[in-house]
């Protein structure tokens, strides 16, 4: 991959496809510089929530204005180049290789906030890149409650969007009503090599597209730009007091004690009780490789304590998951993505 090559393309497109979609603030005749962050090279223990992984040959932040039409350049070319691309959002559940990522980490940790001009009275849409607890603060400030159960979540509402992330008995389904996703016509769609950024669409949430930690977007080529959810006007007191108390439970369950991405494992009904339980029961509570360890106060928390490589996440994981397929005959899912540079892929049963 020729980065300063691929640079170069972009910053001519980039001038060009923002006039043509209305951008005159000047982000449009800036350059690069304008239009994104950019760095060779990246470490992306930066960028986790486990502070573990090698760098990424090139991560690249578009600025907020204009997000849309410079993240489907990024997208259309890095496909037309045949380089391979990860979307990134908060980095939570996540474990990057130690080997880091080959190609392009696109990062959408600028597009944040309220969409201009949408929403109702009791619906917001939120952009990919906004962090899971500051969704909640933005329903609180209007007294809309809905999405009190996000307070304190690592993460992005693109990423908890992506694994329709859920915690105390609530999915964010639960509360979606529409999504809007960027695609990239391809070729065989009629569109000319080096033309175009993508068409932004919007989708109502279909019954039953969304299930327990899944959703459409992980079988789709498509980058989710935003989230509208629909809420209920509620007492701002009571909103924020469950807030508040919420984030005090993950506090007291100590998922900020070390870095870590939450819940290892996925919950199965075929294990018979929660995963977290069953390596308790097990008396795997403590167990370490290397610089990982399950949390000594919670089965399902795999931590960092402090000198972790990616590798010793992964070997946790999948001896943690054998184990439990011996003694249970099942073995549990990951919540955790090891993405990047792997010497070898994931065992079987928890690919």
């Amino acid at each position: 991959m020729d980065r300063a090559s691929f640079l170069k393309k972009l910053e001519a497109e980039t001038g060009p496809a923002l006039r043509a979609a209305g951008f005159t603030g000047g982000l449009e005749s800036g350059g690069n510089a304008a239009a994104f962050e950019y760095r060779f090279d990246e470490p992306m223990s930066g960028h986790t929530t486990f502070r573990v992984g090698g760098p990424a040959d090139l991560w690249i932040r578009p600025r907020r204005e204009g997000f849309p039409v410079l993240a489907g350049l990024v997208l259309r070319r890095a496909g037309e180049e045949g380089i391979p691309l990860f979307i990134l959002g908060s980095g939570a559940n996540l474990v990057v290789s130690d080997r880091g990522i080959r190609g392009i980490v696109l990062d959408t940790g600028g597009w944040t906030g309220l969409l201009d001009g949408e929403g109702g009275p009791s619906s917001l849409w939120i952009r990919a890149g906004t962090p899971a607890d500051q969704a909640a603060e933005l329903a609180a400030d209007r007294s809309l409650s809905g999405l009190e159960f996000l307070a304190g979540m690592p993460g992005s509402i693109g990423g908890a969007l992506w694994m329709n992330a859920r915690c105390y008995g609530r999915s964010v389904s639960d509360a979606l009503g529409e999504t809007e996703f960027l695609v990239l016509p391809g070729l065989d769609q009629g569109r000319e090599p080096g033309t175009g950024w993508g068409e932004i669409r919007r989708a109502p949430v279909k019954e039953g597209e969304f299930g327990y930690k899944k959703s459409p977007f992980q079988a789709m080529d498509a980058l989710i730009l935003a989230a509208c959810f629909t809420l209920s006007l509620g007492s701002p007191e009571r909103i924020r007091a469950k807030m508040e108390a919420l984030r005090r439970d993950r506090e007291e369950r100590g998922q900020y004690r070390f870095p870590s991405a939450g819940s290892a494992f996925k919950n199965h009904r075929a294990l018979g009780a929660p995963t977290g339980k069953i390596v308790d029961q097990m008396g795997l509570l403590g167990f370490a490789i290397g610089g990982a360890q399950v949390a000594p106060w919670h089965g399902n928390f795999i931590i960092n304590r402090g000198n972790a490589t990616a590798g010793d996440i992964r070997a946790l994981v999948e001896e943690l998951s054998r184990r439990i397929r011996a003694e249970r005959g099942f073995a549990p899912e990951p919540e955790i993505l090891f993405v990047g540079e792997w010497q070898a892929k994931m065992v079987r049963g928890i690919e």
